[in-house]
């Protein structure tokens, strides 16, 4: 990193932090290093993202007077009904995350798909707020695409070893199409490892002609086109229609104070009111004196983890369907009341339908800050991909479906037009009006829950980027207490004693991926990328404006 940067790119793939680090050396501003980043990361993390996701962009421009989050969340087509799977249920995630479905038909296939908007909100971006050309923005992504990508280690790992929690095989997802089963499996049927080359040139061919048509050929021109006539063809719910209607939301974060500092986060239904309800509560206990992962840390950072999932699964969805009571729910008296019981050693109880099944991690991120002081935190995703690619356009599109309540009359149930919950919750934490650190992570439920330990890590443990993001992490999102196989047993034993049952992963790091900027008061940049996926932050000098 060089010793005077002033501007860093933190992402989860190399490839991505780079194409958005040679943006910023270019003169880009964080927008569109941070655009150009997201567009890679469809092309080499094809399962984590891309142009047929969703997601939410966090963007802080400060000389613009701009601080707004762009949701782009996938959206229930307009034929789907809320009773059409009720009878098909046959068990919820462990972690309240998703439903699995009698022949899985929420999660394979063309009836998993919800309306994306990924490409639209990356367009919609550098619109208003980047300094290149659009066309500019996508050329990262096609030469990549026009060279292929060799698979890394946390690719191999999702594609190979990724366990399918009740739900479809990563495998069958890779294989459902025939451009999946060209570019992802060796000659002799296998999934390809670390190494292996991967090249989809319809994925080239699709993003030189968004590159000259931009969003619209997307939602309303000729590629909109050739997906409703696949999605007619095949069963689909989705509709041309659905894509022309589909809108961005667009609005300023939500708050919180946490020892002093303001935490700025997305609104539901995304994760952010989990994240906030969670400081709000663990700023009654003093964490630093108890100690970073001792038995009664984690005991107290577990129920106000169990306690958000509790409020998140009861009352948080669309807003536009769901009257989702905030005010209570960040109030720091009811903060106050949930630290009471904690402290009384009552146990929060998470309901479940049934099952014992996790969701799977499947998301990315990227986090920016520039020169001038602009921050974009953007969490993305497929959630867990359909495995359904078009013929001739070769990206893959969102699973989303699968998250939906298949029972009528519930916060998170199947309703025409509305968005999923999602836990991604991109935030920046800020000391008066100055942000001090930009972060998000993917991980499925477990992200609002990785990004708190991060924020409790730097800020009650004095953690640099690097080592709030290597830490090891532990979740509730259950009953049950899982850890990380590095977290001692010596700290869970006396749990154990107490009652709690306590998971151990076999992993070295697990729930959610954290990638985080620090700024020092002093403007030094520090990042910090989660190991797990392979992530990396570049510290650049940034060039003038293009």
């Amino acid at each position: 990193m060089p010793a005077k940067s002033d501007a860093m790119i933190c992402a989860a793939q190399p490839e991505a932090a780079e194409a958005g680090a040679r943006v910023l050396r270019q003169g880009g501003n964080a927008v569109d290093a941070a655009m150009a980043a997201a567009l890679v990361q469809g092309v080499v993390d094809p399962q984590m993202c891309g142009i047929a996701g969703f997601g939410t962009a966090h963007i802080y421009l400060p000389k613009q007077g701009v601080h707004e989050c762009i949701d782009f969340h996938g959206n229930t087509p307009m034929s789907a009904t809320p009773e059409m799977w009720s009878n098909l249920i046959e068990g919820e995630t462990q972690d309240g995350f998703g439903f699995i479905l009698k022949g899985h038909v929420n999660d394979l296939g063309y009836q998993s798909i919800t309306t994306p908007g990924s490409l639209l909100a990356y367009h919609q971006a550098i619109s208003d707020y980047g300094t290149f050309d659009w066309a500019d923005i996508c050329a990262p992504a096609i030469k990549q695409a026009d060279n292929g990508f060799i698979v890394r280690p946390h690719v191999d790992f999702w594609w190979n070893q990724g366990a399918s929690y009740g739900r479809v095989n990563v495998g069958d997802r890779l294989g459902f199409s025939q451009t999946g089963r060209d570019a992802y499996f060796r000659p002799d049927g296998s999934i390809k490892r670390t190494g292996d080359h991967v090249q989809i040139p319809d994925m080239a061919e699709t993003l030189r002609r968004i590159a000259q048509g931009g969003a619209d050929i997307f939602y309303h021109g000729e590629i909109a086109d050739q997906i409703d006539a696949d999605m007619a063809a095949n069963g689909g719910l989705m509709r041309k229609s659905d894509l022309e209607s589909y809108e961005l939301v667009r609005g300023e974060p939500m708050w919180t104070t946490y020892r002093g500092r303001r935490i700025a986060s997305n609104r539901p239904p995304g994760g952010g009111v989990q994240l906030l309800e969670m400081l709000n509560i663990l700023e009654n206990f003093d964490l630093a004196g108890i100690g970073h992962n001792e038995t009664e840390y984690l005991r107290i950072v577990s129920e106000a983890m169990k306690q958000a999932t509790i409020d998140k699964d009861a009352h948080v969805g669309d807003p536009a369907f769901v009257d989702v009571p905030l005010d209570r729910l960040l109030s720091k008296d009811y903060a106050t009341d949930v630290a009471k019981r904690i402290t009384a050693r009552e146990k929060a109880s998470v309901e479940r339908y049934q099952g014992g099944m996790a969701e799977p991690k499947d998301t990315t991120h990227v986090v920016v800050r520039d020169r001038d002081g602009n921050i974009v935190t953007m969490t993305h995703s497929l959630g867990m991909p359909s495995g359904v690619i078009t013929d001739g356009l070769g990206f893959m599109y969102n699973g989303c479906m699968a998250v939906f309540d298949p029972r009528p009359g519930r916060a998170g149930s199947v309703a025409p037009g509305k968005s999923r919950f999602t836990s991604l919750c991109p935030s920046i934490v800020f000391d008066g009006d100055e942000p001090r650190i930009a972060l998000g992570a993917p991980g499925g439920t477990q992200i609002a829950m990785g990004v708190l330990q991060v924020i409790l890590n730097m800020l009650d443990f004095d953690m640099s980027p690097v080592e709030a993001t290597a830490a090891p992490r532990f979740s509730s999102t259950s009953n049950a207490l899982d850890i990380t196989n590095r977290i001692p047993s010596y700290a869970t034993e006396p749990l154990e004693a107490e009652g709690y049952q306590v998971v151990r992963s076999p992993l070295t790091f697990a729930f959610a991926a954290p990638h985080a900027i620090k700024i020092d008061t002093d403007g030094t940049l520090s990042g910090g990328g989660d190991p797990s996926h392979d992530g990396v932050a570049l510290g650049v000098i940034q060039g003038s404006a293009a």
